[in-house]
């Protein structure tokens, strides 16, 4: 039975714009399918919405990147005790659009959303009524249109008592993979997954970092000690047998990841905690002041120390497969002095996602690159004695990670800078001392052929790294002071911009008695064309020089519900934003000039320009 594919048009500008203007504009449209030609009560099954987005737009995505951004969201409904899974989003995808050079998380073309539907038992209706409504926002690569709201209704054919119903549309949801158990009450509004975020570019290569990172702090002087010691542990404990020393390997890991994913798991639940804190100064300062304490502990200034029994509990004071777990738990604490910082920084991160679930794996995966060491020596027991004793070049690697920490100290302060050169140059200057040092002054002495190219080799990638940091912080310092000294040689542009006011009608009047053109710039807070067009295009000499002969007035559009947003899209027939209307000085519309989008100086001069000479 094929009424499931019965297509239900929504025209996405409907409840933007009266009837007539632009009726015949569909930018999303809606399909409900569903899995079986007729529902059965009590019988858990799946459907799918089929969104069609038109060929050149976007929608955002259920989580956008930024803050003010439309995120898409979706509610079903049905009738009462009727209970509709939770949406099931596909991946988004990451396009760096024309508009701004930042990648923005959005859905193109045509997506499936998947959910279920349970009638209770007793449903005696003939029909299902599904509705529900779609909230998103639709953009092209120049500009965005308001926030919509689709409404939409399907009705689907419900099984009688003892009727056999058979299984429609196998291609569709033969995509969408296992079915998906989780439900919510119907009207609740749809939540990210944490699937999308996975698949977002970058994230996967920061999960091979993390346990790269891991498996690196086992190179610090407070983890590498203490390999010999549990692995020699390990096989007291099993008396020789090689499987149970695997056994009490993968126990000390898992006791590690317990506690490392519990941590990412707070973090992400207090995920605004982390997030409003790090733009405090003083928290800033004491986060500071802790890396510089750890960084000076490195250079044997002075020594962290643990209590003793934490010590006594991770040196494997306990017997037996419990006593490897507790080890495992405990000996992140022990190894805090030297892996705090990078753990601090990775709590940071997970804490501004505010996800569970992405906290958890973080925390996970830094817990394996920590524990392959001790579980690659388990299971080859034979390699135990081709580790290199720790020795002499440990000091050299705690004086490496002193300087590491602090330029993450300097990171921490960046937004205390007055400007980019001082904190480019505060970086280059701590790494440049870091890069002499470690590489010729740090006295520690070992002989053999190796251990001198590879003390210069991380000299020179520290130096490497200090020269770019300072060509970079440079280079923003003279292009800012170009601008600066373009803006001070023109009066006329010493006021620091463009003189905007709130869109009125009494100054369209003014300016129409004293024939002075207008431009009417209509923006919305959720756009990012409207923030790129202010930051790179409203801010440039040439432009503001030429505002001066026109009245600058802008127009918020960010409410749709707002009567005088209404008023205003009817009367100018907006269509999305940012759209720049320029009137003659007659106070009437030069259409021909109108510009919807992002627009480079040189395109918005000649418009201006145009209707100064009254060229139309």
């Amino acid at each position: 039975m094929r009424r499931s594919r019965a297509l239900a048009c929504f025209i996405f500008l409907a409840a933007l714009f009266p009837p007539g203007a632009h009726g015949s504009d569909e930018f999303v449209t809606i399909v409900l399918i569903s899995s079986v030609d007729k529902f059965q009560p009590g019988v858990q099954q799946r459907i799918a919405l089929e969104i069609r987005i038109r060929d050149g737009y976007h929608i955002n995505s259920i989580e956008p990147r930024e803050e003010f951004l439309i995120p898409t969201t979706l509610r079903l409904a049905g009738p009462e005790s009727v209970v509709f899974g939770k949406p099931d989003f596909p991946p988004a995808l990451v396009r760096t659009l024309g508009f701004s050079a930042t990648p923005l998380v959005v859905y193109e073309g045509t997506i499936r959303v998947f959910s279920t539907v349970t009638l209770p038992k007793n449903f005696r209706e003939k029909e299902l009524a599904v509705t529900g409504r779609l909230e998103c926002q639709a953009c092209d690569d120049k500009a965005c249109l308001p926030p919509a709201e689709l409404d939409f209704r399907q009705t689907f054919p419900v099984a009688r008592e003892g009727e056999t119903i058979s299984p429609i549309n196998a291609e569709v949801f033969a995509a969408a993979g296992p079915m998906k158990t989780e439900t919510l009450a119907a009207e609740a509004p749809a939540e990210g997954t944490f699937a999308s975020t996975v698949e977002k570019r970058g994230l996967f290569l920061t999960f091979i970092l993390v346990f790269l990172g891991g498996l690196a702090l086992n190179l610090t002087p407070c983890v590498y000690p203490l390999i010999p010691i549990t692995i020699g542990y390990f096989g007291g404990q099993a008396q020789g047998k090689k499987g149970r020393i695997v056994i009490h390997a993968v126990l000390y890991v898992i006791g590690m990841a317990v506690t490392y994913s519990t941590l990412g798991v707070i973090a992400a639940l207090t995920g605004s905690l982390f997030g409003g804190a790090l733009q405090n100064p003083v928290v800033l300062i004491g986060v500071a002041a802790v890396m510089v304490a750890l960084a000076l502990s490195m250079f044997n200034l002075y020594e962290f120390r643990l209590p003793s029994f934490l010590n006594r509990l991770a040196g494997g004071t306990q017997k037996g497969y419990l006593g490897t777990m507790l080890m495992g738990l405990t000996v992140g604490l022990v190894a805090a002095p030297c892996i705090g910082p990078f753990v601090l920084g990775l709590l940071t991160y997970v804490g501004s996602r505010g996800q569970a679930l992405l906290g958890f794996l973080m925390f996970f995966v830094l817990a394996l690159g920590l524990g392959l060491p001790f579980l690659f020596l388990a299971i080859f027991t034979g390699s135990f004695d081709r580790l290199p004793r720790s020795g002499a070049w440990m000091v050299w690697v705690r004086t490496i990670f002193g300087f590491v920490l602090l330029s993450m100290a300097v990171y921490f302060l960046r937004l205390l800078f007055p400007h980019a050169l001082a904190y480019n140059l505060t970086l280059a200057l701590v790494l440049f001392v870091g890069g002499i040092y470690v590489a010729w002054i740090e006295p520690t002495k070992i002989g053999g052929k190796l251990f001198p190219v590879l003390r210069q080799l991380v000299g020179i990638l520290f130096l490497a790294a200090s020269l770019i940091l300072a060509i970079q912080g440079l280079q923003t310092y003279i292009q800012d002071s170009l601008r600066e000294a373009k803006i001070a040689a023109n009066p006329e542009n010493a006021a620091a911009g463009i003189r905007w006011s709130p869109y009125s009608e009494r100054d369209l009047k003014q300016a129409a008695a004293r024939s002075i053109p207008v431009l009417v710039d209509f923006y919305a807070d959720w756009c990012i064309p409207c923030r790129e067009l202010d930051r790179l295009t409203f801010s440039q000499p040439e432009v503001v020089e030429m505002s001066r002969k026109f009245v600058m007035l802008k127009a918020d559009l960010t409410s749709s519900k707002n009567l005088e947003t209404e008023r205003l899209k009817r009367r100018y027939q907006i269509k999305g934003v940012p759209t720049l209307v320029l009137l003659n000085p007659d106070g009437s519309e030069a259409k021909a000039q109108r510009l919807v989008g992002f627009v480079k100086k040189e395109k918005l001069l000649v418009r201006m320009e145009q209707v100064l000479t009254g060229d139309r």
